[in-house]
């Protein structure tokens, strides 16, 4: 006859064997013999665990628990199962427990180390995670964990070694591949990132996370097609993965498929709902899609703002700083792009010219790659904040023990960044300038910053909950950046033809754009069109749009990215640029005209469609400003034919340019300054909350 002993043992054989189904049915023939058996409850949950039964798992332990406290196993493993079901708090109250019955448990602490980590307490994560690896140097697990604990400080040269550690024990480790390669992403070294993640998959073909890493990677170096099939092929292996999805949306968008794209956002959402990046990104695409007016957008800015924005208002804590109204400012700044980016050029001016006596300047930045742009930032501010990695919740705290008075968004719902930090409002004052020229819809950002031609309402669209929108000559100002190229005669006058061209970011090029366009080049004659484009998919589908629309394939080139000097001398071949709608260019049509080309815009019912008109007037050229489409064509075509005018503009527009608000950096600092300083005294008027 089998003893109680002897099946249970056959049992455990059967479980470290794999053969979980014989394993439990063993298991629970020793429970229906003897049910009090506490062994036989804890490996039934352990089984029930890995199988993805965490709830079930959780609560045969705890039964296992009550019949054999001390067991200080038993309470990792229920820590574990707690953890799969995301109960933090708890899980981590059970590895503790097991840590107060057996100390030298490396297995307990590394587990705290994770649930730790998730919770955001990351320093005690990395305490937690040195602690195991006192006991046992050689787990690579707990050298995995202290890297990304590390990682989510920001501290990715001590997280890179951690890795490298893990995969010196454990060289065939995919996990420790992925994350060394997401280390050495956030250092700005992509092709080295991208072979850790091609490394991981050679290990482990059907792992979906290092799959979304390596689709992200091959994103960033505009591999559009090649990220979207590796974003695809990770939500082939799960598909509720939101992650995925979200990254596949914004693939999608770079490659201006937005149907597509919104489609991968709102599957993102429909995985997980509480996915504030995928809902922000979905949002932010609805502005380059012509389907897709001012009214249904501020819709989803509400929708936006109720779920992620209002669940933070009881975090919004009382602020103590000093009232008085025409006292010195604190001001910070918040971006991802202190760097030789769109934004970054755009905001430089306003440091640079910041009146030091009356304005403290904080950057708080959000990207830990640098340029010379970085380092001119820095020595600009007057304190400088490393904010990768750092919670929203901890970056609050910073912002508070800073002191900041008024504190500026410049991005609005861009990659990277931190709404749900401004949700909190850890300062008094709160504005959105920069970014893209739209609000945010976030309560907590009472302010935005904007000019007459961008603010005219559309119809029936509602405004933002509470926003004040405050007014300056121009949302633009445009600094060259040390980019002196010097002009050259209009090609038209020896190519005896026209070309056209956009250099804009291709995610705002679409089908309704590109037939505009057809329309243009088909009322010129010989007339050609450079557009760019990174090579991809994107590029045949432009050209099938264009000949459908009878413009025949040799009429268009493409152009790849090129480093900015280069760049600006593209425009030495380009006699009018064609602005894209409803998204137009903006430091991009800054650009063009300084190279002394004229841009040609379509004005629509949204801010962001609206850049070309606030541009053009303020140069003095409102002519080139259409309000339909017809008139698009029509102003494209009749300057094309009137080559002594875009021969004149060639020759004058740079002068026009810095001789007009639009690079009167100045000018354009003492609105801003003066905006800042009406909001401040606002709130020192206001009663005390």
């Amino acid at each position: 006859m089998v003893t109680i002993p002897q099946a249970f043992e056959a049992a455990l054989q059967r479980h470290r064997a794999g053969r979980l189904a014989e394993a439990e049915a063993l298991y629970r023939q020793i429970l229906a013999v003897q049910p009090n058996h506490a062994d036989s409850l804890h490996f039934l949950g352990v089984l029930a665990h890995q199988a993805g039964r965490h709830d079930a798992a959780a609560e045969w332990i705890r039964q296992a628990i009550v019949l054999d406290p001390n067991n200080p196993f038993a309470h990792s493993n229920l820590g574990e199962a707690l953890r799969a079901s995301r109960r933090f708090v708890e899980a981590t109250a059970s590895y503790r427990r097991a840590l107060e019955l057996q100390p030298a448990y490396p297995q307990a602490l590394n587990n705290l180390g994770v649930a730790l980590r998730e919770q955001g307490a990351l320093d005690e994560a990395i305490a937690a995670s040195r602690g195991a690896l006192q006991l046992d140097p050689a787990y690579p697990e707990a050298h995995i964990n202290l890297g990304a604990a590390l990682a989510g400080q920001g501290r990715f040269d001590e997280a890179v070694a951690a890795f490298r550690h893990a995969l010196q024990i454990k060289p065939s480790y995919p996990e420790a591949h992925n994350n060394l390669g997401a280390a050495l992403a956030a250092q700005g070294q992509p092709e080295k990132a991208i072979a850790e993640y091609r490394r991981a998959l050679e290990l482990k073909p059907r792992y979906p996370e290092a799959l979304n890493n390596l689709g992200v990677a091959l994103r960033e170096r505009n591999l559009l097609d090649e990220a979207i099939a590796a974003l695809q092929q990770a939500i082939q292996f799960n598909p509720d993965y939101a992650a995925a999805y979200n990254n596949l949306g914004a693939s999608f968008a770079a490659q201006g498929q937005l149907n597509e794209a919104i489609a991968a956002f709102r599957q993102a959402l429909r995985s997980h709902p509480e996915h504030a990046a995928a809902h922000g990104n979905l949002l932010y695409t609805l502005h380059f899609h012509p389907g897709f007016d001012g009214r249904t957008i501020a819709g989803e800015r509400e929708r936006w703002n109720r779920q992620f924005g209002d669940p933070l208002k009881p975090f919004i804590l009382p602020h103590a700083n000093d009232r008085s109204p025409d006292r010195p400012l604190r001001v910070g700044y918040v971006s991802p792009d202190f760097r030789d980016h769109p934004v970054g050029r755009y905001i430089l001016p306003l440091l640079q010219h910041h009146h030091r006596g009356q304005f403290e300047v904080i950057c708080y930045s959000g990207d830990p790659r640098t340029d010379w742009m970085t380092d001119r930032f820095r020595a600009l501010a007057g304190h400088w904040r490393e904010t990768v990695g750092i919670s929203d919740a901890r970056l609050a705290e910073m912002i508070r023990e800073d002191r900041v008075d008024i504190l500026v968004d410049l991005t609005q719902h861009m990659a990277g960044n931190r709404l749900p930090m401004f949700a909190r409002q850890p300062a008094p004052v709160q504005v959105s300038l920069a970014g893209y020229p739209d609000t945010t819809g976030l309560d907590a950002i009472e302010y935005r910053i904007s000019d007459p031609y961008l603010a005219q309402a559309s119809a029936g669209e509602p405004a933002a909950r509470s926003e004040r929108v405050t007014l300056i000559d121009s949302f633009y100002c445009y600094d060259p950046c040390g980019m002196e190229v010097a002009l050259k005669p209009l090609p038209a006058l020896e190519n005896a033809s026209v070309t056209f061209g956009c250099l804009n970011n291709f995610c705002k090029v679409n089908t309704h754009t590109l037939s505009l366009w057809a329309r243009v080049l088909g009322q010129v004659r010989d007339s050609r069109l450079v557009i760019s484009s990174r090579p991809g998919s994107q590029r045949q589908r432009t050209l099938d749009t264009l000949e459908q629309q009878g413009i025949a394939v040799p009429r268009v080139e493409f152009v790849d990215f090129r480093p900015r000097r280069e760049y600006m001398e593209l425009y030495h071949r380009l006699d009018i640029v064609l602005d894209t709608f409803p998204y137009n260019g903006g430091i991009t049509t800054c650009d063009a005209l300084w190279m002394g080309v004229p841009v040609v815009s379509l004005a629509g019912d949204t801010p962001v469609s609206r850049a070309g008109l606030s541009l053009l007037t303020n140069l003095g050229l409102p002519e080139l400003v259409a309000h339909s489409e017809s008139e698009y064509v029509n102003t494209a075509t009749t300057l094309a034919g009137d080559l002594p005018r875009l021969a004149q503009l060639r020759s004058t527009l740079r002068n026009r340019m810095e001789n007009c608000i639009l690079m009167d950096a100045p000018h354009f600092t003492r609105q801003v300054e003066a905006a800042y300083r009406s909001m401040w005294r606002n709130w020192c008027a206001a009663p005390t909350k």
